[in-house]
Parts: structure tokens; C-alpha cells; sequence
């Protein structure tokens, strides 16, 4: 006799609706966090988000887990495009359109600052306990440039990564994405093996 399944118990949903809650709950919650900083309502990001506050609190019991969930979802999801364009595109190619997805990150990042400074320890906790998943996928795109011989032999990953990041403190002054832009052709044209243009990919659009 076959063995009878067992049905969920009540209100218990399954795995793939509770992943599919938690994304949707991070996404909108990004938006209005941008908005509306430490202002925010939880409900508020609930009700955008279709589903009850007890749910939002089920899967993030505080505003601090929830700021911090979606500060490291944005991390994460530019760690894994690093991962996505290595496996896509030629190396140059693939460093130049990740270069300048994380000044788009950066750019985002700024807006959300507000919210993410009303956390414990403030928003410089939560970048530092980020920053070595992207410094380790910065560098393994600007390796891969240097394995396939597109970068100088010599070149040091760890240089381009700073100069890169550099140009970050000047945030706070009027055309900076611009300046950082322009600076990602002039880093990967320097240090190019054959000093050619490196970009065989299209421009990356501003958001």
C-alpha cells in the first residue's frame, strides 16, 4: 500500500513562495528606503510589497535586518554579475561592463545612506562587512584580463581596484559618475597589453 503524504500544515507555504515573498519584500523595500530614508514605513514597504506586516517581520524581524538584507542583496547580486559577464564576454569586455555596473552601485548606495546610517554601527559597518566580496570580484575579473594577456603581465589588480574606488570620495561633488566613467576607459587603456581601446561591449546606460 503506497504511503499516504501528510498535508502541510496550515498556512505553512511553500519554499519557492516564501523565496519569491522575501525577494519582492527586498526590491520594494530598496525603493522606498531610496525615498524616503529613515522615514520609511514597514507597513508601508508591506502593503507595496502584497503581502501582511507579519510576514515582512517573520522574514525580517527589525528594520536593521531588513536594511541590512537589501545593502547585501544589492552586494550580492553585483558579486554575481562579476560571475555572469566572466562567463559571457571577453575578459576586457567583462571587467570594463562590471566596472561600471559598481559605479552604478555606488551611485545607488548614495541614496540609500540615510536609512542605512540609522542601523547599529551606522552605514560604514555594513559597507566594511561588504566590501571584501567585492574587492574579491573586482579582482578576479581584472586577474582574468591579466591571465588572457589583454592586461599587462605586470599589472596589480589591487592598483586598478584603488584608483577605481578612489575617485568614490569625490562623491559629493557635481559630475563625479562622469569623471568615473571616463576614468574606467583610461585605466583599462593604461594597463592594456596592445594600449587599445578595451571595450568591445556597448556603453552601460546611467541609470
Amino acid at each position: 500500500m503506497p504511503e499516504k503524504k501528510l498535508p502541510l500544515p496550515p498556512g505553512r507555504k511553500p519554499r519557492a513562495d516564501a523565496q519569491r515573498n522575501r525577494a519582492r519584500i527586498l526590491e520594494v523595500a530598496k525603493e522606498v528606503f531610496t525615498r524616503d530614508g529613515a522615514a520609511a514605513s514597514l507597513d508601508d514597504i508591506a502593503r507595496q510589497s502584497g503581502i501582511g506586516p507579519g510576514t515582512l517581520y517573520r522574514h525580517f524581524p527589525t528594520r536593521d535586518t531588513l536594511i541590512e538584507a537589501v545593502y547585501r542583496n544589492e552586494v550580492e547580486k553585483l558579486a554575481g554579475a562579476a560571475q555572469r559577464f566572466a562567463a559571457k564576454m571577453p575578459p576586457l569586455a567583462a571587467l570594463r561592463a562590471w566596472m561600471l555596473l559598481f559605479i552604478d552601485h555606488v551611485a545607488d548606495k548614495r541614496l540609500i545612506i540615510p536609512a542605512m546610517d540609522t542601523v547599529a554601527g551606522g552605514s560604514s559597518r555594513l559597507i566594511e562587512g561588504a566590501r571584501g566580496l567585492i574587492h574579491g570580484a573586482f579582482v578576479s575579473l581584472v586577474q582574468r584580463a591579466i591571465d588572457s594577456g589583454d592586461l599587462r603581465a605586470g599589472t596589480d589588480p589591487h592598483d586598478i581596484v584603488r584608483a577605481l574606488v578612489g575617485v568614490f570620495f569625490t562623491t559629493a561633488l557635481s559630475g563625479w559618475e562622469s569623471s568615473a566613467r571616463r576614468l574606467v576607459d583610461i585605466l583599462i587603456a593604461g594597463s592594456s597589453a596592445t594600449r587599445k581601446h578595451p571595450s568591445t561591449a556597448p556603453r552601460m546606460r546611467q541609470k
